[in-house]
């Protein structure tokens, strides 16, 4: 399956139905009041995060998720049937962006952690709730609240415990396929490690005879200006900001880097990157050690024994000749048992969006010697009401009065007796009637 960390789509809530405008109609009752039912909520779209999913590569096929629309209300008053939540499932340490502002909204880190992104809209009240000892049979229902519609960008996050880092064939990808049952892609030139590997790695028995076991994460490999974005920078660096160790590969034949310089390279990129990621506990492990003499191996562990900070260790093996693992192995569950568990926390800011259902806002053009008015609020009051019903329209104008259509409609320049067109029916402009 291909690994796919980073996209960018839609999605749209379900608007909630029309009320409705009904009588009741009943043997013995002539004079039955108003029965209309209300609409049903539209379904809301959320996020879950499920451990079963480790890619977003479904996102990438579907651009444009929508949920369902609430049902109108009926006669009698019937209500409309809500429709379900669009639930979208995405992998555990996916971070959820407004596409528009960047912020992150959501942090879907453990199973089955939810986010609503788009609330369902409100079904619309039924002419039966507007009756009243002063209104015994009110000619109107409301319209059905309108879906919201965005667009996220979804951030794969890996979380493992440990992260292999270092430049590319430092021999990470050789070291995890030994040290786990993960196959990655070997090979001997840079970048040959494209998309994230995982593998359990089994540690010492417990004393209780239980299994002991961390999940290793090899990313691929940085090179300078990584914080930058360069090579597959920003693609490593957010796949290391949620492991709680990590284990800083050299390669110590030196063919390709010198051991310090690539060292101290990679150091520099993770402080650039972030504080927080240049201050995670490190282990640094020199490669490769059955390509050089032993007295070169002796002399680099000195050499970086003086420049690492106090307390890190720094070990040597071979991947290929299987030497130093199991001190490696040892070391690496030693230091985690003392360890809290740590998680990233992104900083999130309120999601005002996900139930933002104000559509007020309207245009008007003059065209064709009329005014045409658009707007989400302006035409779906207009659909939901009767133009042949005089209280209808009369509660209408009141409504586009608060919301300023008429003045906005004198600062366009019309005059009493104009042409005003909203959702193709044709009105009078008015100002005493609408003002």
């Amino acid at each position: 399956m291909k690994f796919i960390d980073n996209v960018t789509f839609e999605i749209e809530s379900g608007s909630g139905g029309d009320g409705m405008v009904a009588w009741r109609r009943e043997k013995y009752e002539p004079m039955g009041g108003p029965h209309g039912g209300d609409g049903g909520k539209g379904g809301s779209v959320i996020l879950e995060a499920s451990e079963d999913l480790n890619t977003l590569l479904e996102f990438r096929f579907n651009a444009r998720y929508v949920a369902k629309d609430g049902v109108n209300g009926g006669p009698k008053g019937k209500h409309g049937r809500g429709s379900d939540d669009l639930i979208l499932k995405v992998p555990c340490g996916t971070v959820v962006r407004d596409a528009e502002t960047g912020e992150a909204v959501a942090d879907l880190t453990h199973p089955g952690d939810t986010a609503m992104v788009a609330q369902g809209g409100r079904g619309g009240r039924g002419n039966m709730r507007f009756s009243s000892s002063r209104r015994q049979a009110p000619q109107f229902a409301e319209p059905g609240e309108p879906g919201i519609a965005r667009r996220l960008t979804l951030e794969l996050k890996l979380i493992a415990d440990v992260g292999l880092l270092g430049f590319p064939n430092a021999g990470k990808s050789t070291l995890i396929s030994v040290l786990s049952a993960a196959k990655p892609k070997i090979a001997d030139y840079p970048f040959t490690t494209l998309t994230p590997n995982l593998g359990m790695v089994k540690g010492p028995t417990r004393p209780d005879g239980s299994e002991n076991g961390v999940l290793f994460a090899d990313i691929p490999g940085l090179i300078e200006g990584a914080s930058e974005g360069h090579g597959l920078g920003h693609d490593f660096l957010r796949h290391v900001e949620r492991t709680r160790l990590l284990l800083h590969l050299v390669d110590i034949s030196g063919i390709e880097h010198d051991p310090m310089d690539a060292y101290q390279l990679i150091n520099l990129e993770l402080a650039r990157h972030s504080r927080s990621l240049s201050e995670k506990p490190q282990v640094v492990i020199l490669t490769k050690m059955d390509t050089v003499d032993e007295a070169v191996v002796a002399d680099w562990q000195q050499q970086f024994a003086a420049k690492v900070p106090a307390g890190t260790q720094v070990l040597a093996i071979s991947a290929v000749a299987k030497q130093g693992l199991e001190e490696l192995r040892h070391a690496v569950f030693a230091l985690l048992e003392t360890m809290p568990p740590q998680e990233t926390v992104v900083p999130l800011v309120e999601d005002t969006k996900a139930t933002n259902h104000d559509d007020s806002e309207f245009e008007i053009e003059f065209e064709d010697n009329a005014y045409h008015i658009t707007g989400g609020k302006v035409e779906r009051l207009l659909r939901a009401t009767d133009p042949r019903n005089l209280a209808a329209v009369h509660r209408l104008w009141n409504i586009y009065k608060a919301m300023g259509v008429h003045k906005a409609l004198a600062r366009a320049g019309a005059k009493e007796g104009d042409t005003v067109i909203i959702c193709g029916d044709e009105f009078s402009f008015a100002p005493e009637v609408m003002g």
